[in-house]
């Protein structure tokens, strides 16, 4: 731990083990950000309610677009046009881990009747599910209307924040999806209660989250590297704002649903590697594609909460991401980031 080392006052560790924000723009970045060549060895490419004109005056920040107000909603990814094409490759890694599944659930796709997905970014899941199930009425929730206007006819989009009151009757859906909403949700546990409630006797929750902290098997990832930086900042971040970014790191999922009732309940463990080096053609793909959604926006996923949360002036977030970004690239790091989907069933009446 070499940073603790250092005497000067730019490098003593504050709080949990977090550096202060200076010292990253005291340092030079070991790797240029043009230099892609560590990674880039291929370029793969609580109320519902209408939309209204009015939430398409999204804030601005640092030349980023973010989500209007919303109640309380608060969302700390922009949802411009560059990140919402990171969004839609992140979908389609999960197809590539998943084995091109859209789910893990044992639905009996013949029966089910309706279907929603909480927290639906650009609708892709939700526009591939409707596609391949043309029977089943699909809804889709976010806080940010960024999908599109032309759908298939059995899927709607509607604004909502999950972390409110869901309006929907009980019994209402036969599976309701989840899938990355670190850092968005104020409690779980709640979260999991509405959901059982509004499914169906005999219908499924699916839950598909990212961990925060990153792996390495080759080498190892010091809490003062820029990587474990960016693990205790995203930790302390998550505190402050009262929406965990561990529900992973700390189990939260499978408990959480089975305190809310849900039972047959399953896991799956992922292992989602970034860059080219594994040997398997699957894992190399997924690699390639999770550089690019990635690296593609690393300042997307960080500026937000390095700024606006954890109150960094935008000039010490910049250095801090040029150095994320380098460490990443780091020959023979090879870093990798678990994903865990936990699915269970509503019991029959």
């Amino acid at each position: 731990m070499s940073g603790a080392q250092n005497t000067t006052e730019d490098t003593k560790v504050m709080g949990a083990g977090i550096l202060p924000a200076s010292h990253w723009q005291s340092l030079p970045v070991d790797n240029p950000d043009d230099d892609d060549k560590s990674l880039r060895s291929q370029s793969m490419v609580s109320s519902t309610t209408s939309l209204r004109e009015s939430i398409l005056q999204y804030r601005k920040l640092f030349g980023r677009t973010y989500h209007h107000e919303y109640g309380d909603a608060e969302s700390w990814i922009p949802n411009d046009e560059k990140h919402r094409e990171c969004m839609e490759l992140g979908h389609y890694i999960v197809l590539l881990l998943q084995d091109n599944k859209l789910f893990y659930s044992p639905l009996d796709t013949d029966k089910i009747k309706r279907v929603v997905d909480i927290g639906t970014g650009t609708g892709i899941w939700a526009m591939d599910f409707a596609d391949q199930y043309p029977h089943v009425e699909v809804t889709g929730t976010d806080i940010t209307p960024i999908q599109p206007t032309w759908t298939p006819p059995n899927l709607t989009f509607e604004l909502d924040d999950a972390n409110q009151e869901w309006t929907w009757p009980d019994n209402t859906f036969d599976f309701v999806y989840v899938r990355f909403l670190n850092g968005c949700i104020r409690d779980w546990e709640k979260f999991y209660r509405q959901a059982y409630r509004c499914l169906k006797p005999g219908g499924w929750l699916e839950h598909h989250e990212v961990a925060l902290e990153w792996k390495s098997d080759t080498q190892e990832i010091p809490p003062h590297s820029p990587i474990g930086q960016l693990i205790q900042l995203f930790t302390s971040a998550g505190e402050k704002i009262g929406r965990t970014f561990r529900t992973v790191d700390d189990c939260l999922q499978k408990p959480a649903m089975e305190a809310a009732g849900f039972v047959d309940l399953q896991e799956k463990y992922l292992k989602c590697p970034l860059g080219d080096w594994p040997t398997d053609p699957q894992q190399k793909q997924v690699g390639l594609l999770m550089n690019e959604a990635l690296l593609g926006d690393l300042e997307g996923y960080t500026i937000y909460v390095y700024t606006a949360i954890m109150g960094w002036k935008e000039e010490e977030a910049r250095a801090m991401i040029a150095h994320l970004r380098a460490h990443f690239r780091k020959p023979g790091l090879n870093p990798y980031i678990p994903r865990r989907v936990v699915w269970g069933r509503k019991p029959e009446v």
